[in-house]
């Protein structure tokens, strides 16, 4: 580009400099050579100059080059552009700049619809439901320095709720979590509702109060081991009160080649404030139902503490999971202490061959179909069975049991898209309301569908 410039500005003088009207060719001809040797002389000083500025602009962007390098900071407009702030995709757009921040819009859509069929003489409703059963919106990502940042608030039913709403602070294996987040209970209540396997998480995650709580934790997490602990008030909705509470959860997460094993404890305790009911009761299967037929009732607590073992297994496109978590309640003066239980047992296969279950960080993960729609493919189909058992009787408190039996079958046709139908039944003993004959064992039939997206 340089020898470009010098040789326009040579023909730029050679164009300015022949000046010689049409009658000079009627001059001598020592006068043409005199006026051509001025000329060349000219031309000679000129180039000399363009050598020099060269060297002097190549030897000012080197020194530029140097300040800039040590400085840190891009020294040209195209180093610039190489780091200023570039947009990914993962279900939305993902702005990331190469100092450390990032922001990416996150979102979720779940809309159910189904059936219940309880018994009439029961008197209880049944029938037709739907509902929106989560509408969130929220934003996530990192700030320089380690930290990152997730809020999420929930548009679903008619209430505006927050649900997470945390500062995180990452260094080496460990990580630091302030603000609301779910405690560290239980694999499937820690598995995003956005990866479960059924319409609604096991009956005991429910029943025993698991939620997301405003506290700060911490966690370790290496290849094959996770510890995770923290100290919680209560929901944010429900504060302020003088409810603290700690939980703890270790898993072991080892792979043998392609099989993925996790297996896992808890650890809940939960203090109370004077005067405080806790209350465990369980829908049947479904959200959009506001039945329930096992219930203790509200029962007198000064704390409650709860002991929970999870396993699981992901080989190809088959997956097993069981869990069982035991909570018990310290009622006030001499009243006995009743230990409640629930639990389940889960099997899962994809007819789609090269499916499997995603698995990250001591939980399920999303499911990336290896053939989704729009790229010559059907997506995954997956069908999973479960039983669930729940009992809520115990130490004189009759809440009765549930036994259910589950079957759904789950479609992505997009890393982002699901549709799933689920059926179930459910067969109570000690149920709290009661057929006109007096029984109290019966049994109730659910089906439920669900389309949902996110980004």
């Amino acid at each position: 580009m340089k020898r470009i410039l010098s040789a326009s500005a040579i023909a730029m003088v050679v164009a300015s400099g022949w000046t010689a009207p049409a009658h000079a060719q009627s001059e001598s001809a020592s006068a043409v050579r005199e006026e051509l040797a001025a000329m060349r002389a000219e031309m000679a000083r000129m180039a000399a100059r363009i050598d020099t500025l060269e060297s002097e602009l190549a030897e000012a962007e080197a020194s530029t080059d140097a300040a800039a390098d040590a400085a840190g900071g891009p020294a040209t407009a195209a180093r610039a552009e190489d780091k200023g702030p570039k947009v990914g995709w993962k279900g939305a757009p993902e702005i990331k700049d190469e100092g450390g921040w990032s922001f990416k819009p996150r979102g979720r859509l779940q809309y159910d619809a189904g059936i219940t069929g309880v018994p009439d003489s029961t008197g209880r409703s049944d029938g037709f439901g739907n509902e929106a059963r989560r509408a969130r919106l929220g934003v996530s990502g990192d700030i320089p320095g380690g930290f990152g940042y997730k809020f999420e608030i929930d548009f679903a039913g008619s209430d505006v709720t927050v649900t997470d709403a945390f500062l995180s602070y990452e260094t080496g294996n460990a990580e630091l979590i302030f603000g609301q987040f779910n405690t560290f209970q239980s694999l499937e209540e820690l598995t995003s509702s956005l990866h479960t396997s059924f319409i609604e998480r096991a009956a005991f995650t429910d029943a025993f109060g698991f939620e997301r709580r405003v506290g700060a934790g911490v966690q370790f997490e290496g290849d094959e081991i996770l510890v995770q602990g923290g100290v919680f008030t209560d929901n944010m909705d429900d504060l302020s009160n003088q409810n603290w509470g700690a939980d703890a959860r270790v898993v072991a997460m080892p792979k043998l080649g392609d099989t993925q094993f996790h297996l896992g404890a808890s650890a809940h305790f939960a203090d109370l404030e004077p005067g405080s009911t806790v209350r465990y009761r369980q829908r049947p299967l479904v959200h959009f139902t506001g039945e329930r037929f096992i219930n203790t009732g509200n029962l007198g607590a000064e704390s409650e503490f709860g002991v929970g073992l999870e396993g699981a297994i992901i080989a190809d496109g088959f997956h097993a999971v069981a869990e069982g978590f035991w909570q018990s309640v310290n009622r006030p003066g001499g009243l006995s202490d009743p230990t409640f239980f629930g639990g389940y047992v889960e099997a899962g296969y994809f007819l789609t061959g090269d499916d499997k279950r995603g698995y990250k960080g001591g939980k399920f993960d999303r499911v990336k179909p290896a053939n989704p729609v729009g790229e010559g493919g059907i997506g995954s189909i997956q069908v999973n069975l479960r039983y669930d058992y729940l009992d809520l009787t115990d130490a004189g408190i009759v809440g009765g049991q549930q036994n259910g039996y589950f079957v759904s079958m789950v479609w992505k046709p997009t890393d982002y898209v699901l549709f799933l139908a689920n059926y179930g039944r459910l067969e109570y003993d000690n149920a709290v309301f009661p057929t006109a004959t007096g029984s109290r064992s019966y049994g109730a039939d659910v089906f439920g569908v669900r389309g949902q997206i996110d980004f």
